[in-house]
């Protein structure tokens, strides 16, 4: 026990963890996943269908055509940023620990949110995806693929997302898991909350804030929470090189950054953007 503890100070003397750092880049992360699948895959998709983009909100996108691609392209952006994320992450060195995990946590909020909605849509109904298969055949058929489909996939990409965290939590088995929930934890309740507070602001009402900004982060990036437990469970996910976890200092230019684009995010998509009456 006493070594233990002991292992413990020296890794969080060697490679620190700062709370406010990883929080100021997990709510980057969270607004950059709100834009990337609210502007550039609702919006670019109703774009690409040649209709108008109508209302852009930090929970909604309106569009003056109905088109399967647009309800899809919310999701089809997210995974396809996932996958970037994920090259970048592999590809940027142990010099730079704090844009190695904004790629981490960009590419994580990215999958989750991405599979997450096959499952909240086949399991209820609502959604975009519960839109998109209106009309095509059975419903209790296309929702129960959707529900199969998102499980496994959402499954899939949380064995990713903690296979690609261990340059970051080291392969030390006592040490992992407690630094992999708090790289987990931390962004996922300052990007939740943060997401609440600006979908409180919409015009549209409380349903919102239910059905997309609290379903969306803390429902659809709720693997952030529970997936870190794998850690624990003999060789599901193995410890990797390297051995030693990579630190991450604090960066006061990050932290304020990340509150005035929060600020601005919340003042600009809460009450959502009109762009044609």
């Amino acid at each position: 026990m006493q070594t233990a503890t002991k292992q413990e100070a020296v890794t969080d003397t060697v490679a620190p963890v700062d709370a406010l750092t990883v929080g100021a880049i997990g709510i980057l992360a969270y607004m950059l996943g709100n834009v990337l699948h609210e502007g550039a895959g609702h919006g670019g998709a109703c774009l690409l269908v040649g209709a108008k983009p109508l209302v852009l909100s930090s929970v909604h996108f309106e569009c003056s055509l109905d088109s399967r691609l647009v309800m899809a392209g919310g999701t089809l952006v997210n995974l396809l940023a996932g996958a970037v994320f994920f090259a970048l992450e592999r590809f940027t060195g142990r010099s730079y620990p704090r844009l190695m995990y904004f790629f981490w946590i960009s590419m994580t909020v990215n999958l989750f949110t991405g599979t997450g909605y096959f499952l909240f849509s086949g399991i209820g109904g609502i959604g975009d995806w519960g839109e998109f298969i209106q009309g095509l055949g059975p419903q209790w058929l296309w929702r129960i693929g959707l529900t199969l489909f998102g499980a496994v996939t959402y499954l899939l990409a949380a064995r990713i997302s903690l296979l690609e965290l261990r340059p970051l939590i080291g392969s030390n088995k006592e040490q992992r898991y407690p630094r992999a929930v708090r790289l987990s934890a931390i962004p996922y309740f300052a990007g939740g909350i943060l997401m609440c507070i600006a979908g409180a602001l919409n015009p549209k009402g409380m349903i919102l804030i239910l059905i997309s900004a609290a379903a969306s982060t803390f429902g659809g990036t709720s693997g952030l929470m529970w997936s870190t437990n794998w850690l624990n469970r003999g060789t599901m996910i193995p410890c990797g090189p390297p051995a030693e976890p990579m630190p991450i200092h604090r960066s006061w230019w990050l932290i304020v950054g990340a509150c005035a684009i929060a600020i601005a995010f919340i003042a600009v998509l809460g009450p959502s953007v009109l762009f044609w009456r």
